[in-house]
């Protein structure tokens, strides 16, 4: 009977089919594991021309491309990973480091202002553990709780993790309260998981 099944070629197909998909999932859940994604983007700049007629103020910050393959060509600048430049219209409101929850994480996460009103999140020299779907997410807890399979509550996510290595920016809505979020998580969407945290304090 089961050869008989087996010789019919729409269950082949099926099961073609099936094989085909369960591998595609596991490759796209393991793989990133194996892989680095380097970014190098430089210090945050207001757009030049930019006016609050023509974008909202978060968007207005230039934010060079961050795949793969661009970051392989293009070359930091000498601001990338230093000191805020002076006379750039920034001011640094929170800082902390990162530290490790469910995998190792280093660098500095940094909140910054600009004269308009506009902030951004910036990492320095960061990296941790690559992994499928990561999210750079505020989050209102301080400590993060290193839990499995728990989804986060009360957070905001400032959308996908660029790359797991390197300098990178990440806008900051309008009309969040950053007094209420003390803390960056790297957050692994499918598998709910806190790769690594950046306790927040206000810059002295």
């Amino acid at each position: 009977m089961n050869s008989l099944h087996l010789s019919n070629p729409w269950v082949r197909l099926a099961i073609a089919i099936i094989t085909f998909v369960v591998f595609g999932v596991a490759w796209w859940l393991i793989s990133p594991l194996f892989i680095n994604q380097s970014v190098s983007e430089s210090f945050p700049t207001l757009a030049p021309m930019a006016t609050k007629t023509e974008a909202p103020a978060a968007a207005s910050l230039a934010e060079p491309t961050s795949t793969p393959a661009a970051a392989a060509t293009t070359e930091p600048t000498e601001e990338s990973g230093e000191a805020m430049p002076e006379g750039a219209g920034l001011t640094l409101l929170y800082q902390g480091q990162f530290y490790d929850l469910a995998h190792h994480g280093e660098g500095t996460a940094s909140i910054y202002s600009f004269d308009d009103g506009s902030r951004v999140l910036r990492f320095e020299n960061f990296q941790v553990l690559n992994g499928p779907d990561l999210h750079v997410y505020l989050a209102v807890q301080d400590p993060v709780p290193n839990t499995v399979g728990q989804e986060l509550v009360g957070y905001v996510d400032l959308g996908e993790l660029k790359g797991n290595v390197g300098d990178q920016n990440y806008d900051i809505p309008e009309g969040v309260d950053l007094e209420e979020y003390p803390s960056v998580v790297i957050w692994c969407v499918p598998f709910r998981v806190p790769f690594s945290a950046a306790a927040l304090s206000a810059a002295q």
